[in-house]
């Protein structure tokens, strides 16, 4: 059995059965590690006099935080089965004891001792009781899953590991956010930006920053986000705001995502940016009106996705196999038809929403019912369906029967989306840039048009036609072809 004693902060903060597991194995002949000596609760093992070997060599020979407590573990486990390692703090907040734990099996006592954490909470003088603390050596790791205020990180010994908690810091909750460095027992105020720029690091080098309140903040969150929209939602809140239903703003979803996609189109970053908040706005607002009614959070929709995209990329979190985009693809529609209890291919085609712009979901619905064997060949196949369709029309246009023409059009245009399809292409998105592509050449062949002192409202069909070839040559390098 290896026995783990926590040293405390200070010099003195041993306790009576921390000492005595040390004495003991003194008088039974085991050997006694300390983690490392150069704390000051290491004078408390001076003080015994007993003999020891401090690990501290190894710090230096590993290349890693993860791979350093693996490397403490074995070096206490080489020394001998009945040996005592001391550690600075609380044994239990010790990541090379847990690391100990893994690697022995029930086979180690903890003997704690007075919590290195605490200790910095104290220096830090938090507002309330409740923080988060981390190591500045893992810090990064936690970070993926949130890291919320009052937050404490410390093992920060030394300046390029502050540089780095810095940048994460900064990014977090903005650079200039007041903070706390501890180092020695002493604590001063620091903003974010200071951090690597202080006179010493050593092991009890820490850094605290105190929650924030809403309107200080530079930096935000998903949950901040969400704590406006309530604010705003409240009895005393904005009048507009405090109006809005599902139903009443249900549009701006669409309004918002076709204002994304032209910022995209734009490759300014910056508005890409600014609509991707908005379209964020759009689902935290509704996730808020729903809560309101008890039927679901934010939670419970951020759980709803990730889920989804776990349970449908079975390639990636499962067993399912694929080689290219279009096997992922494949994977991703059989898993959503068995999440949708979807049994037929025709319930996968009625699941299209009718809500999506007729291209889309023209071309969806088609892409759908190709997965039950529905298709054409080739393209070429495509095509010949198209020109019968175009034939189609025109005999309907010819008989003056509106109805059946309307009819025969959209036939048109179903079977002009599959040629799409089976191409390759996004119908949609060629739909949207030949409009756009019009609307410029148009433009241009209007200008030259009237810098000639022509009057476009008087021009026969072939005028429009050789002004509009002199904008698209215009436009040639402008655009792409």
């Amino acid at each position: 059995m290896i026995t783990v004693v926590g040293l405390g902060v200070e010099k003195g903060d041993l306790t009576e059965r921390g000492k005595n597991a040390i004495l003991n194995a003194v008088a039974h002949g085991d050997k006694i590690a300390v983690r490392t000596g150069k704390t000051r609760s290491y004078e408390s093992v001076l003080e015994l006099n007993v003999p020891h070997v401090c690990l501290d060599y190894v710090y230096e020979k590993s290349r890693s935080f993860e791979t350093l407590n693996k490397n403490l573990a074995k070096a206490v486990v080489a020394l001998g089965e009945n040996t005592v390692y001391l550690v600075d703090g609380s044994a239990a907040e010790d990541n090379s004891v847990k690391a100990l734990q893994k690697n022995q099996r029930g086979r180690v006592e903890i003997i704690g001792g007075v919590s290195k954490i605490s200790a910095l909470a104290e220096k830090a003088n938090f507002k309330t009781c409740s923080y988060t603390a981390v190591s500045a050596y893992e810090i990064f790791d936690r970070a993926k899953t949130g890291l919320r205020l009052p937050l404490l990180v410390y093992d920060m010994d030394d300046r390029a590991l502050a540089g780095d908690v810095k940048l994460l810091l900064g990014d977090l909750f903005g650079d200039e956010v007041n903070a706390r460095y501890i180092c020695g027992g002493k604590a001063k105020k620091i903003g974010v930006y200071e951090l690597d720029r202080q006179k010493e690091y050593d092991y009890s080098s820490a850094i605290a920053i105190d929650e924030i309140e809403l309107l200080e903040k530079t930096r935000f969150t998903m949950e901040d986000l969400k704590l406006i929209i309530e604010r705003l939602r409240a009895p005393d809140g904005c009048p507009w705001d405090r109006a809005q239903t599902p139903s009443s703003i249900k549009m701006d979803a669409i309004e918002e995502a076709y204002e994304l996609v032209d910022a995209i189109d734009s490759g300014d970053d910056d508005k890409v940016l600014e609509e991707t908040g908005d379209i964020l706005l759009q689902a935290v607002f509704h996730a808020v009106l729903k809560e309101e009614c008890a039927v679901f959070n934010l939670t419970d929709v951020l759980t709803g996705i990730s889920e989804k995209l776990i349970t449908r990329h079975t390639h990636i979190f499962g067993k399912d196999k694929v080689t290219d985009e279009n096997g992922a693809l494949s994977v991703w529609e059989q898993n959503k038809m068995k999440e949708k209890g979807q049994e037929t291919f025709a319930q996968s085609v009625n699941d299209v929403p009718k809500g999506f712009p007729a291209a889309m979901r023209a071309q969806k619905i088609g892409k759908r019912a190709a997965k039950a064997g529905m298709d054409f060949k080739d393209v070429p196949s495509a095509v010949e369906r198209l020109k019968e369709e175009l034939l189609e029309f025109i005999q309907a246009y010819e008989s003056g029967d509106k109805f059946e023409t309307e009819k025969e059009l959209g036939d048109l245009l179903f079977s002009a989306v599959n040629v799409g399809r089976k191409a390759g292409c996004d119908t949609e998105k060629a739909l949207k840039e030949s409009a756009d592509r019009f609307a410029r050449r148009f433009t241009v062949a209007e200008e030259l048009a009237l810098k000639d002192g022509k009057t476009v409202t008087k021009f026969s069909e072939k005028e429009w036609d050789e002004y509009y070839l002199l904008a698209k040559n215009a436009l040639k390098g402008v655009e792409h072809e």
